[in-house]
């Protein structure tokens, strides 16, 4: 039981993460102006990438 709330947990990481990766543009559009946009575009499409690949290594590494 305790194994399948992991790999729904880390399931759901990745879900974040891709989520972050292609909506990027849409989420610093209602955040932030024009002036911080693409800077805000690039730490989130980051901050996507490594929240995905966290949720993957968990999913891999699920014993």
């Amino acid at each position: 039981m305790f194994q399948i709330i992991i790999k729904l947990m880390a399931v759901l990481l990745l879900l974040a993460g891709v989520i972050l990766i292609y909506d990027a543009r849409i989420i610093t559009k209602s955040f932030f102006g024009f002036g911080d946009q693409n800077e805000a575009t690039s730490g989130l499409k980051i901050l996507g990438f490594i929240i995905a690949i966290i949720g993957g290594l968990i999913l891999y590494f699920n014993l």
